[in-house]
């Protein structure tokens, strides 16, 4: 479903990327694991194209995206959900929503409805709160606010930067229980993860950033079990 080849993207002098290429098939969770100023987020956003590459390619379904504006990658049904949840505070729930459906202008009022009534299956919590302002929620439900946002457009492979930043043990694993239950409805995941255990737990494949490149790439299960993974990132 998405194929990224040699991605190279620089700030200024700082090379952030320096040729990563991995691959998300169709159904799959994918993980890609690493430190804070690996790589990780600048993956996201260069694949979504908010930022300019320097060289390499990004296919996705098929297509070369790589100088698609981010609003027709939107379209093909592409969704990233940012790091920092990015509600909007003043709307409420249902309204924030609703804001996922932009994304995709094919949407009937019907396909909407139904929409909504899956999400509110997924997150009852936001279904308690749906004429709740968004900004007045805890942090983890913000998150579940974010990711219902995005789902609302109805896309092919999902996004998610840091799902679990900031939030409390027992509620990071209800959101990766979350996701786990998302790829079941039929999505692709591509999951950006600073917590390296929970996020190889559920992932099929995961990739390793170090300093702008790939070091290591196996299963979910090879990668927990691995001695140089659980030394950087298990506390192993």
């Amino acid at each position: 479903m998405l194929k990224v080849e040699n991605l190279v993207v620089n700030y200024g002098y700082i090379s952030a990327l320096r040729g990563i290429s991995f691959e998300v098939k169709e159904g799959e969770i994918i993980t890609l694991i690493g430190a804070n100023g690996a790589g990780k987020t600048t993956t996201l956003v260069s694949v979504s194209n908010l930022i300019k590459k320097e060289s390499g390619k990004v296919i996705f379904k098929s297509q070369d995206i790589t100088q698609t504006p981010p609003h027709k990658i939107v379209k093909m049904g592409m969704c990233h959900v940012p790091e920092g949840r990015k509600i909007f505070p003043e709307l409420t729930v249902y309204e924030n929503m609703i804001s996922g459906t932009f994304g995709n202008p094919a949407l009937s009022k019907e396909k909407i409805n139904q929409l909504i009534e899956k999400q509110f299956t997924l997150f009852p919590r936001l279904k308690e709160r749906r004429n709740q302002a968004g900004g007045t929620l805890s942090g983890g439900e913000q998150q579940m606010l974010a990711i219902a946002r995005g789902l609302m457009m109805d896309p092919d492979i999902i996004m998610l930067d840091e799902p679990s930043l900031g939030l409390a043990p027992i509620i990071v694993e209800e959101i990766f229980e979350l996701i786990l239950r998302i790829r079941e409805n039929g999505k692709t995941i591509l999951l950006i993860e600073q917590n390296a255990s929970m996020s190889l737990s559920i992932a099929d494949r995961g990739y390793v950033l170090e300093n702008g490149v790939v070091t290591l790439t196996g299963t979910g299960k090879e990668l927990l079990v691995n001695e140089e993974v659980k030394k950087a990132y298990l506390g192993a």
